[in-house]
């Protein structure tokens, strides 16, 4: 009895250990957590279930369901042409360069080395992880096909110089297109060209010296603008200030002149009401103006034949 007794005590341990290691087990593989800068793909006996965010999750335990964290907050960069080796991931300075992926034909037919990045984040982690197998050799192919033919459908002059904001739009939508098509879960945030150099020689001496000119060109023209700016509006100011004292004159000539005009056409009046007395008037006026003026006056008597001037100076005879 005491043995048997003894053998139930321990299968009955023996059950509530197992018991306890099948919780623990459990509830070990029933959470997860997800990062500030991840989503996490949930999958079900390997099929896609569902995509949670950031925090502690939880899921079906026993490897019955997986996470997978996949970053999205985050935006990753990739170089062409150059690997960098600086902290940043993206200067030219110190990195190992590629010519493989850098070298390039023209539009004219000229060989020109691009390096260049592209930065992206990911949208759609189920897209990511299902659409497509080799993430970072698709990347890099799109990238190199879409820069190529950019590339291949302009002049080097235009390339290096005036269309190198252009390209990198261009090239960032275009790319973005083929990951939509492709459905990666891809968003293209930025291309940026990093450096456009001619091949080494004589070649790269002649468009150093075309770039020098076209620099010293634009400081030209900005130092033109800048005077131009300077000297256009001083002189439409002095323009308008001499047009307001133009119609300021004017205005002021037509004024006394409408208001001679209306003096003229008074005394007109008086005068064909009675002519005689208006005339004295007239007479009168005009004599008291001259005699009362600052000068000299002098009176002559058209009957002599010869005289002696009288004069007025000062108010005296």
């Amino acid at each position: 009895m005491e043995g048997r007794k003894g053998f139930t005590i321990s299968a009955r341990l023996v059950a509530a250990a197992i018991a306890a290691i099948i919780v623990l087990s459990a509830l070990a593989t029933s959470f997860f957590s997800v990062d500030q800068t991840e989503n996490a793909v949930v999958l079900r006996l390997g099929r896609y279930a569902r995509t949670v965010g950031p925090g502690l999750q939880t899921k079906l335990p026993f490897g019955i369901e997986r996470s997978c964290n996949v970053e999205t907050a985050v935006v990753q960069t990739l170089t062409f042409g150059y690997r960098a080796t600086d902290p940043s991931g993206t200067s030219l300075s110190g990195a190992y360069f590629n010519p493989d992926e850098s070298m390039m034909l023209t539009g004219d037919l000229n060989i020109v080395s691009v390096e260049w990045i592209v930065q992206y984040r990911i949208g759609d982690p189920r897209k990511y992880l299902f659409s497509i197998r080799d993430k970072e050799t698709t990347i890099r192919d799109i990238s190199q096909s879409v820069m190529n033919q950019l590339v291949g459908d302009l002049p080097i002059l235009a390339i290096m110089t005036s269309e190198r904001t252009n390209i990198e739009h261009e090239a960032q939508a275009a790319m973005q297109e083929i990951f939509d098509r492709y459905d990666s879960g891809i968003e293209i945030v930025a291309v940026k060209l990093q450096n456009i150099m001619p091949p080494e020689g004589e070649v790269q001496d002649a468009f150093e010296d075309v770039n020098k000119a076209i620099q010293d060109m634009n400081t030209f023209i900005n130092e033109g603008k800048q005077y131009y700016n300077q000297e256009i509006p001083a002189a439409r100011g002095e323009a308008e200030k001499m047009i307001a004292e133009a119609q300021g004159y004017a205005a002021e000539r037509i004024n006394r002149a409408e208001g001679d005009t209306a003096r003229f056409s008074s005394m007109l009046e008086e005068y064909r009401k009675d002519s005689e007395t208006t005339a004295k008037r007239l007479y009168i006026e005009t004599m008291e103006d001259i005699l009362s003026s600052d000068g000299t006056a002098t009176l002559i008597d058209r009957s002599l034949d010869g005289y002696l001037p009288v004069q007025m100076i000062g108010g005296a005879e």
